[in-house]
């Protein structure tokens, strides 16, 4: 059997001024970065911004297992099948960060015969998007220090600086660390932080800026540390938003590359689900609504964080109202959650099916609190039987989801047709009523109640001291009323990832709590999870080379 990145370098790619020609884009409103890449310009989308929008889908998953549910697999293998059907069909997926590459999670452009091309350099370096973000991240840091160590006008609290470095990259012993030691012209010696680049502010601000002057106001709010008085800080302050501006200058505009079909996939952005907001960028699904007839787009993890994300955090800010929801499972995911181990797994297995669909179940419940239609879809395996899978269909229709079998892994958009066929038929005959799931108006506190209770099915929310005292911080600088975006596992319901299936009878505990001033939402970190990853014992790098003659193995 073919691995992906042999499947996708065996792939006759197409020059990308082809591929947007799908889409009636002139070649001189492409920016090209070789063959096969290119970003869309800003005369691009001043000659499409007035046209009207096309169908919204979204994809989202049930928690993620060692199993594996393909929920970017399924995204891509919808888009090509609904292109089959004649449909003008635009991917708006997200850009995958080099640190999972790099540690368990391999590569990040779907799967089998449902991907995006060219795989390698769009899991590596791909048009330098994230590089520019980690530029501008730490270049803010520097002008915080320096203005520190050039006498601190400002009057900022060294005890008080909220701002972290960032690196595209898992290394856990950045998490925690000291700076300035040496002699005093290497700067005032303090504790300091790095996040991974996909946790940056930045990159969050990136993905909701509609444009240059929405993305520099935005910049100019980052609070970055507080007076010795408690006054914010920010970048506007520092004289930073400008510098900030000039190197995200490109980075801001969204990049096209083709799938294994040679159909337009836009890939831009890339914030975390577990620990941001999980969305690729608004310009780029705006661009995608101009560009298409239907545009895929997807949410990072389980229901539980991307799509509440993309519903409370991007539909709200973008004015975004999707059309429908496609919610990928797998039989050997649902059995795992049933308490099946990885290797039992392609058995057949009914009473661990009953048990774990439960997960299954409550993400259809939590999705159709948002009043979007729901399409189940499994993405199947070899090892499937018939009576597994027709327990799962009736399962889905009982609770009033369509459904249908996906095998877009082995045949690309062939294998997606019955659910690009079930999809079109939501599109056409059912109503989205969308709506978020809170209103601005609540406190920050009901709103993390409201998402712990109705989405994972807490009992109850608690506290640190240190994030209640920063919640009355918060209040008080007057953004009570922002969104919430939760860092949470992304392997259960609940805030420990031990707790599979669906957990009942816990109570979710907010660790620490922070506002993104630029962004326009408050963090709450529950559980033990980390902005900086860590590898695991053997790193997926430990098998990734290159050929004497240049050919990457080894990515996924």
């Amino acid at each position: 059997m073919k691995t992906d990145i042999e499947i996708a370098q065996e792939a006759e790619m197409v020059h990308i001024r082809d591929v947007a020609a799908k889409l009636d884009i002139a070649e001189e409103q492409l920016e090209m970065y070789g063959k096969y890449k290119a970003k869309l310009s800003d005369e691009l989308w001043d000659s499409i911004k007035d046209r009207p929008d096309g169908k919204l889908v979204l994809v989202t998953a049930i928690n993620p297992t060692p199993a594996g549910e393909g929920k970017t697999t399924t995204s891509i293998g919808l888009g090509e099948a609904l292109s089959k059907l004649g449909k003008k069909t635009v991917l708006a997926l997200r850009e995958p960060s080099l640190g999972p590459c790099f540690g368990i999670k391999g590569g990040a452009a779907g799967g089998g015969y449902a991907q995006v091309v060219p795989m390698e350099d769009l899991n590596l370096h791909f048009t330098g998007d994230f590089h520019a973000i980690t530029s501008a991240n730490n270049l803010l840091a520097a002008l915080l220090d320096n203005h520190i160590q050039q006498g601190n006008e400002l009057g900022i609290d060294p005890r008080q600086i909220v701002w972290k470095r960032c690196l595209d990259m898992n290394d856990r012993v950045l998490r925690n660390i000291v700076v300035g030691l040496g002699s005093k012209m290497d700067g005032m010696v303090r504790e300091d932080h790095f996040i991974i680049t996909v946790a940056s502010e930045i990159m969050a601000i990136l993905c909701l800026a509609n444009d240059m002057q929405d993305l520099k106001k935005r910049l100019g709010k980052i609070i970055v540390a507080y007076t010795f008085d408690g006054k914010p800080v920010t970048a506007d302050d520092l004289h930073a938003t400008g510098s900030m501006a000039a190197l995200l200058k490109d980075a801001i505009k969204p990049n096209m590359i083709q799938t294994l079909e040679h159909n337009p996939a836009i890939v831009h952005g890339g914030p975390f689900a577990n620990i941001a907001h999980g969305c690729n960028s608004v310009r780029a699904t705006k661009t995608a609504l101009k560009l298409s007839d239907i545009t895929i787009t997807e949410a990072g993890f389980g229901a539980d964080l991307g799509a509440e994300k993309f519903f409370d955090i991007k539909c709200r800010k973008a004015g975004l109202h999707p059309d429908a929801v496609v919610l990928v499972a797998t039989i050997r995911a649902l059995k795992y959650n049933g308490g099946v181990a990885k290797a039992d797994l392609s058995a057949e297995n009914m009473d661990a099916l009953r048990m774990g669909i439960v997960n299954l179940e409550k993400h259809i419940e939590n999705l159709q609190k948002f009043g979007v239609p729901v399409v189940v879809t499994l993405n199947s395996f070899v090892t499937d039987t018939e009576e597994e899978v027709s327990f799962v269909e009736q399962f889905c229709r009982e609770r009033g989801c369509d459904f249908a079998l996906s095998e877009v892994w082995a045949k690309g958009g062939e294998g997606g047709l019955a659910l690009a066929k079930q999809v079109l038929n939501t599109l056409e005959n059912k109503t989205s009523d969308f709506h978020v799931l809170y209103e601005d108006e609540l406190s920050i506190q009901e709103k993390i109640s409201k998402i712990a209770k109705e989405i994972y099915g807490a009992d109850d929310v608690t506290y640190s001291p240190a994030a209640l005292k920063e919640l009355k911080h918060i209040e008080e600088l007057g953004m009570s009323d922002y969104p919430v975006c939760m860092a949470k596992t992304q392997y259960s319901l609940s805030d420990d990832p031990k707790k599979l299936g669906r957990p009942e009878h816990f109570t979710l505990n907010v660790r620490e709590m922070y506002v993104s001033a630029g962004a326009g939402f408050v963090v709450a970190i529950t559980g033990s999870i980390m902005t900086m990853p860590g590898l695991p014992k053997v790193p997926a790098a430990n098998n990734i080379d290159v050929t004497d003659d240049g050919i990457i193995t080894g990515l996924f």
